[in-house]
């Protein structure tokens, strides 16, 4: 299997699994979620999404929750877009990178002089 294959297949999934949470999931849970990247393993029988989600922990672990209640419902979307023998297993997992890159961009306004632009 190659990893190219692999990659196709985690753009196309990270396509299908966006466009259901905005559209077609209902849970009140789910909310300000966006799919960041997918990981797929090379076999195609697993597959890691990484989330980003707006608000505290709790939201967060919250959204979570919901998404992986909803795994099913998602991979059955997938299995009718995507032509597999097998259907990925789904793993949600919540990517920090936006809220890390938050708060160092807050640290470094604190840290680095302000430029003058007057002249």
């Amino acid at each position: 299997m190659s990893s190219r294959r692999a990659q196709k297949v985690a753009e196309a999934i990270r396509e299908v699994v966006g466009m259901a949470i905005l559209a077609e999931l209902n849970d009140p849970r789910i909310r300000d979620v966006t799919v960041t990247y997918v990981e797929v393993s090379n076999d195609l029988c697993h597959a890691k999404i990484h989330v980003s989600v707006m608000g505290d922990e709790s939201r967060q672990n919250l959204s979570l929750r919901g998404l992986q209640s909803a795994a099913g419902f998602l991979q059955s979307k997938i299995a009718r877009r995507l032509e597999l023998r097998h259907t990925p297993r789904l793993k949600f997992l919540l990517d920090q990178g936006v809220k890390r890159s938050i708060e160092i961009s807050k640290i470094l306004d604190e840290v680095l002089p302000e430029k003058d632009t007057e002249l």
